[in-house]
């Protein structure tokens, strides 16, 4: 930390930080500095795909955060894991490449009054860092995908690898076909722009390693050049703020703590915050740049009164129902046995296959939650195994979960800071399940489970119920039933949400700019201003592309 003039501060090494520093390091020009609070991605089980369940809840890699206790989870608290390490969320997530639908970005367009976030016009963002299993054989790929993927055959590789998983199981596949029997149709493709139909996902894996951003985008090419510092184990405490000579206000460096004490870096061009949903509203509050009621609440000096810094936070909430089933092989039958275990750890040391190369959900769907939608609104995550809650052990008895959660909730919480110490953990209130649309459709979307577990193709298998119990029918009992059951699926967004002019809670502008202070922007899933409809990792990244795009335009121009 000798060195504190930069000309691009990142704080944040996580989904959208690490793909930044790569693309404005890579002209050489411009001295790039990456601030991380948590240590390097060399903890091994976040690289084995099944080790999510070792890093959730692991201070070594999560930031250990709760829920406040929540009305609409019955009182409730949650598990909130974020990461703390290179590769932040991709170290610890569930490794789904899911983009979402394209109407999630024309409804983006809407709100930020820029038409560049319309879906066509955002797909060469995604395209760029994309590297996709099924480009390896060009002439195996139609048009249609390649205007959607990319093409091997013109050098459009990227450094996101998105591969097939590498297992298999019978429940699922019979669940899959259950939910074609009740009128899903199957889908070799979640990302053509409606992800509607039923097929297992595909992961960001390599060879059956998880393929976090820090082996994307850090590895090998941002620790080879001389024009790139890093710093992990740093905290940022405090963005300095000065006024200019004219009165406005300018982001000119952060105070970081790295331990032992306090360092001040000072960048040049721009400072970007990419410390995720949670962290970047709670370090915009404490250096002075939020709500201004909340700031002189805890003793801070209002230094730009921003109320929409810490609203606005949306979550995909998954209903978990769990049905025992017989005569056919689960995870809770294989692990709960020292030669299942010695089997399950064998594959995967000799193929790279099996359950430890795991996505914590192999199956999913996209569907309607009842016949008034438009659009799919439902998403599953099916699991071969059942468990009361990740990190706990599996059950005993042999058991699959369809997760279920509504892709588009009208609930939205608040992310607020308790004191003014950078060391306590925000006040996290999602407000599930607060909206009469949100219970209607928990309790719709488990009665779309009920009927697919009820096909022909899962019969053999005897499903039974367990959880939430087939004496639930009315809607009442099922809002408050998903409040029981129902845990978060780690998908909080919109915190710092990108907005036009004339909306007041708007954060940032719609290239991720703060409005009212000058090289300040906000470059991960906070500047959603509405969830997508599915996973969130990497249309985060999708962000953080065209963000890049922006920022090295500026660096042609000048501005």
């Amino acid at each position: 930390m000798s060195d504190t003039q930069f000309d691009y501060i990142i704080i944040g090494g996580g989904t959208a930080g690490a793909l930044l520093c790569n693309r404005l390091s890579a002209s050489g020009r411009y001295r790039v500095l990456l601030v991380e609070a948590g240590r390097k991605d060399d903890y091994h089980w976040i690289h084995i795909p099944v080790g999510y369940l070792y890093c959730i809840g692991n201070p070594r890699t999560d930031w250990l955060y709760h829920t406040e206790p929540d009305a609409g989870l019955n009182g409730r608290t949650l598990r909130y894991p974020r990461g703390k390490t290179l590769g932040g969320c991709s170290s610890i997530n569930g490794m789904i490449y899911m983009r979402g639908q394209s109407r999630d970005y024309d409804q983006w367009a809407q709100l930020t009054g820029d038409d560049s976030w319309r879906w066509d016009n955002v797909l060469p963002h995604f395209r760029r860092h994309e590297d996709h299993w099924r480009l390896d054989q060009p002439e195996g790929v139609n048009e249609n995908f390649k205007r959607l993927h990319g093409n091997k055959a013109t050098g459009s590789t990227g450094e996101w690898r998105v591969e097939k998983q590498r297992l298999r199981w019978d429940v699922l596949d019979a669940f899959a076909q259950a939910a074609q029997e009740a009128g899903i149709a199957a889908t070799d493709d979640f990302n053509r722009g409606t992800n509607e139909g039923v097929g297992y996902f595909e992961v960001n894996q390599k060879s059956g390693w998880r393929w976090n951003t820090a082996k994307a985008f850090l590895r090998p090419t941002c620790y080879g050049r001389p024009n790139f510092e890093m710093w992990t184990s740093a905290q940022a405490t405090q963005l300095i703020i000065e006024t200019q000579p004219d009165g406005s206000r300018r982001c000119t460096g952060v105070k970081v703590w790295d331990g032992h004490e306090m360092v001040t870096a000072h960048a040049a061009r721009e400072v970007v915050l990419s410390a995720g949903a949670v962290n970047s509203p709670q370090l915009l509050q404490l250096s002075g740049i939020g709500p201004a009621a909340l700031l002189r609440q805890h003793g801070i000096d209002v230094v730009h009164d921003l109320p929409g810094v810490g609203a606005n936070l949306q979550d995909h909430l998954q209903i978990r129902s769990v049905y025992k089933v017989q005569n056919v092989p689960t995870l809770n039958t294989m692990a709960n046995s020292l030669v299942g275990k010695a089997k399950i750890g064998l594959e995967y040391v000799l193929k790279r296959s099996g359950p430890m190369s795991m996505a914590p959900s192999q199956l999913g769907a996209f569907t309607r939650s009842s016949e008034e939608h438009v659009h799919p609104n439902i998403q599953y995550h099916v699991q071969p195994l059942s468990l009361d809650a990740f990190g706990e052990p599996l059950h005993s008895f042999p058991a699959f979960t369809a997760s279920v959660c509504n892709l588009n909730p009208t609930s939205r919480g608040t992310v607020q800071i308790k004191n003014a110490d950078f060391r306590t953990a925000p006040a996290i209130a999602p407000h599930y399940l607060s909206t009469p649309e949100d219970r209607k459709v928990a309790a719709d979307s488990l009665r779309v489970t009920r009927r697919i577990v009820a096909q022909p193709a899962l019969a053999k298998y005897q499903p039974e119920e367990w959880k939430p119990g087939t004496q639930y029918q009315t809607d009442e009992d099922l809002a408050r039933l998903a409040g029981d059951i129902a845990t978060t699926i780690f998908h909080p967004v919109g915190t710092t949400k990108m907005g036009h002019d004339q909306d007041p809670m708007a954060v940032l502008d719609s290239q991720m700019r703060v409005r009212g202070i000058q090289g300040l922007r906000v470059v991960d899933a906070g500047a959603m201003p509405t969830i997508t409809s599915g996973n969130t990792n990497s249309p985060t990244l999708m962000m953080a592309e065209r963000a890049a795009q922006c920022m090295v335009e500026a660096q042609r121009t000048g501005g």
